[in-house]
């Protein structure tokens, strides 16, 4: 259970990261200007086993939400100065936020308020007075949702592939996973929220176009001997001005590629090596120039290649090489 702390404490960044058990404890954010608010969600949502964190107004809610990266943000609609409307665009809008899912808290029960709450990104609400159990209740749904998008997203770095999330009208880049970060800014040097022009303008072609593709083409780009494949995932959310798309990455270099042929076919690096230039269209001067051998040598190691493929000619080589590799590298481009 964590340690109960009063609604308004203020607590320094260094002091909160140590309180923040988020291995045990689901960490929410509410952001309501009425104290007695406070205190009624902050308790109830304390006593179920949540690590619980407050704000009285827009600005500390805008600070704290980059600050902490809560797990759900609590948000009352109507608040003095910045309202709960405006708050949710900034988080949805600055991508170290934009992933936290925001349910908004209002009085006001007119449609176009509600309609409102959900165009500026909450993804529920409920209506005053609040009732706890229903708080407790809304906040189970969207935290397994948010739950097993961080696993999916976490098991994809952790298998190569990078994943990123484009808003289409704007061409912001709405989340990013720490691998995605990296590829684009060494590919491209950009940052989010900018998307690299390119990326976008891919998108946006096969997205707006009239008969799309069930399977678009993918877009690639190199860099030195490695390559960078981007694929369309899913889309995301409304489908208005375009949506959200989640798209995939994944980085492969001629070395990991090598190095797959010759384990498959039990081949030296060297014999590897050849076989991936007959793979490209290479002759065999072009790959003794490449490898530093003469085409006599090259000759040699591509006589035990075909031996060890049990084939007969280069063409047939690089047909069963190209299938394998498409078996482990599903975006080698030949």
């Amino acid at each position: 259970m964590p340690t109960k702390t009063s609604p308004t404490a203020v607590i320094p960044k260094p002091m909160l990261d140590r309180t923040l058990d988020r291995a045990n404890s689901d960490v929410v954010l509410i952001v309501d200007d009425v104290p007695d608010n406070l205190a009624v969600l902050h308790d109830a949502l304390d006593e179920s086993g949540y690590t619980v964190l407050v704000a009285t107004n827009g600005e500390s809610a805008l600070q704290r939400a980059a600050q902490v990266l809560p797990d759900i943000i609590l948000l009352d609609a109507m608040m003095p100065g910045m309202d709960g409307f405006e708050v949710a665009k900034r988080l949805k809008a600055n991508v170290q936020t934009a992933h936290i899912p925001i349910v908004f808290m209002t009085g006001l029960t007119e449609t176009e308020y509600l309609v409102a709450a959900l165009e500026s990104g909450g993804v529920d609400y409920v209506t005053k007075p609040i009732k706890p159990k229903e708080v407790l209740a809304r906040m189970a749904v969207h935290l397994q949702g948010a739950r097993e998008k961080r696993q999916a997203r976490s098991a994809l770095d952790a298998f190569g592939y990078a994943s990123i999330t484009v808003r289409v009208s704007d061409g912001h880049l709405m989340w990013q996973t720490p691998l995605a970060r990296d590829l684009l800014m060494r590919y491209y040097g950009t940052d989010a929220p900018a998307t690299p022009i390119p990326v976008l303008a891919w998108l946006r072609r096969h997205v707006g176009a009239k008969e799309p593709q069930r399977e678009p083409p993918r877009l690639s780009i190199e860099l030195g001997s490695n390559r960078l494949t981007f694929r369309l995932h899913q889309q995301i959310g409304d489908s208005e001005g375009g949506g959200d798309w989640l798209i995939i990455m994944q980085e492969v270099s001629e070395q990991s590629v090598i190095e797959a042929m010759a384990l498959s076919f039990q081949l030296t690096p060297r014999e590897a090596e050849v076989l991936y230039w007959v793979v490209k269209g290479k002759i065999n001067r072009d790959i003794g120039d490449i490898v530093g051998s003469s085409p006599m040598t090259v000759k040699k190691h591509l006589e035990r290649v075909f031996a060890k493929l049990g084939v007969e000619t280069r063409t047939a080589a690089a047909a069963m090489a190209m299938s394998r590799i498409k078996q482990l590298h599903p975006q080698f481009e030949g």
